[in-house]
């Protein structure tokens, strides 16, 4: 996926835009597979504190991750009124909890800010960008980045990358 600083200035991206608390947040809607009132889930043993467990998706076990405690904020209580925003990317499907959906909206470059780096770490880490849409400020997450950290997996870059594939070689 294209990082919002390289992307043309006239180019639009669509993103859903959803909140957790009084935070909006937005991802790019290729990745979102679709939105589903809350469902209880099953606690996973020895799972991360932010995993709130996993759901049946007709047939297949979805894990369900409480994005606001992911991105370091407090663990959400859930209510019926909560949601689970299933996002498929990089062969990964996962459900987030969230508050609620609040709608699509369209977006070009010259709308996207970097993340200040005084942000807390890891919504820095996820973060792609702070989108300035309708007046508003909105979080633009990376899905990528938040399921393959899911999945234990760091993304290779810079020096490091290099290092790895000189001593696979």
């Amino acid at each position: 996926m294209e990082n919002l600083t390289q992307v043309k200035k006239d180019q639009r991206r669509q993103f859903i835009t959803f909140r957790s608390d009084d935070q909006g947040f937005g991802t790019d809607i290729m990745s979102i597979r679709e939105i589903r009132g809350w469902t209880e889930t099953t606690p996973l043993p020895y799972a991360p504190s932010y995993v709130q467990g996993v759901i049946n998706l007709r047939g297949v076990v979805l894990p369900v991750v409480d994005l606001k405690a992911q991105l370091g904020f407090s663990a959400t209580e859930v209510t019926p009124k909560h949601v689970i925003i299933v996002v498929h990317t990089r062969g990964r499907t996962v459900g987030l909890l969230v508050d609620a959906v609040s709608d699509i909206v369209e977006a070009s470059a010259t709308d996207m800010q970097p993340v200040p780096e005084l942000a807390r770490e890891a919504q820095n880490q996820f973060a792609e960008g702070i989108g300035v849409i309708d007046g508003r400020l909105i979080t633009i997450l990376s899905m990528e980045k938040i399921t393959t950290a899911l999945a234990g997996i760091e993304e290779p870059s810079g020096q490091g990358a290099q290092e790895t594939s000189r001593a696979a070689a």
